[in-house]
């Protein structure tokens, strides 16, 4: 019974995560899609920034908009702007089918013009690749969620 009520206060835990090990992830996904884009490697290093994450369960009603400082979730995104259409799609159907067979699961439309998402079914890490054609701008977000980070985490 004991189980069942701090379950029900703190929600599911969230999984270990090794800030190391998950930047390192992002950044080869990184890669690839930089590869899968225009068909040879440009990768320059991104920046992996984290987020915020919050409780769960029924305590999340106690500290509604306080972040935890032990959980955080991970991403890396870029830009590029006058990318023609042709270009972008092109592109975006290399991403797609290579997510594809390796067994990434598409999760919804991107709201832009010309997009997706897909979602790793192990890590829960996923792709957003879109295109804006107002601007000719092709976005490009890889996100990991949240995870417990060790003591001492210093973003």
């Amino acid at each position: 019974m004991s189980w069942g009520g701090y379950r029900l206060w703190n929600g599911a835990p969230y999984p270990e995560a090794d800030p190391n090990v998950v930047a390192t992830r992002l950044r080869e996904q990184a890669e690839r899609v930089e590869e899968d884009l225009d068909g040879r490697s440009r990768f320059e290093a991104h920046h992996v920034d984290t987020g915020a994450c919050y409780h769960r369960g029924l305590r999340s009603f106690a500290h509604i908009d306080e972040a935890r400082r032990d959980v955080r979730s991970f991403d890396l995104g870029w830009r590029a702007t006058d990318v023609p259409q042709a270009t972008a799609r092109a592109g975006q159907e290399r991403i797609r089918s290579r997510l594809s067979e390796q067994g990434w699961n598409p999760t919804r439309e991107h709201p832009s013009d010309m997009g997706f998402r897909f979602e790793h079914p192990g890590t829960g890490d996923t792709i957003d690749v879109g295109w804006y054609e107002a601007t000719g701008t092709l976005a490009v977000n890889i996100h990991a969620p949240c995870g417990k980070v060790p003591d001492g985490f210093d973003e």
